[in-house]
């Protein structure tokens, strides 16, 4: 019996992507956030339609991170297509709407991508209570982003997230800052993900052990 357990959760294990491969799609979340929180630093008006591209980007990556957690949860795969699809699908619409009904001339290009960052963000946050928790930090970093790049001067949260990380003087240092939340969020991140495919991986086993 104990051979057979063992490789049985030898199995199991081998089904499991590598951990590398399954960070992936953390580094490009919060990589491509920073770098395109550092470009709108100088040049927001040549930046905003990178953040539009990027939203997309963010629903398939949020449509492939989840299916483990819908396994895991025991839904059916095609009730979470079904919601994924409809969930990014409406933010992905409501930007259509913005640059077709001439909602974003009426914006500066600092507001609207201020708005974009938020959409997302609450679009993220959403999933993840949803779908994939995996996703919380991401969305909560992409808020801090979206208030920076909403109240570049004298914002409080930049002041007192730069003082508890001891950042000297963080009002003129808001990359740095950002880079600090970055490592933090995907840090955490790592860890759900570790404790999702722990979790993946028992559900497999005892899905095998029961067959």
């Amino acid at each position: 019996m104990s051979e057979d357990a063992n490789a049985i959760s030898a199995k199991t294990k081998g089904q499991n992507s590598p951990l590398l491969i399954s960070l992936l799609p953390f580094v490009v979340l919060f990589g491509a956030t920073l770098v395109l929180f550092w470009l709108s630093q100088g040049d927001m008006e040549g930046t905003y339609k990178y953040w539009e591209f990027f939203v997309p980007v963010v629903a398939v990556i949020s449509l492939v991170s989840g299916w483990g957690q819908a396994y895991i949860s025991g839904k059916g795969r095609l009730w979470y297509l079904v919601k994924q699809c409809i969930h990014w699908g409406l933010l992905i619409g409501l930007i259509y709407i913005f640059n077709t009904q001439g909602i974003r001339d009426t914006l500066s290009t600092q507001q609207y991508v201020a708005i974009i960052l938020y959409l997302l963000a609450l679009t993220a946050l959403i999933t993840a209570v949803q779908m994939d928790f995996k996703l919380v930090f991401f969305g909560i970093f992409l808020l801090f982003c979206a208030y920076v790049i909403m109240v570049p001067d004298n914002n409080p949260t930049l002041l007192g997230i730069g003082n508890l990380l001891n950042i000297s003087d963080p009002q003129s240092k808001p990359l740095i800052v950002a880079s600090a939340l970055a490592a933090i969020g995907f840090v955490a991140s790592l860890f759900l993900l570790i404790m999702f495919r722990g979790a993946m991986t028992s559900k497999r086993l005892a899905n095998q052990r029961a067959a």
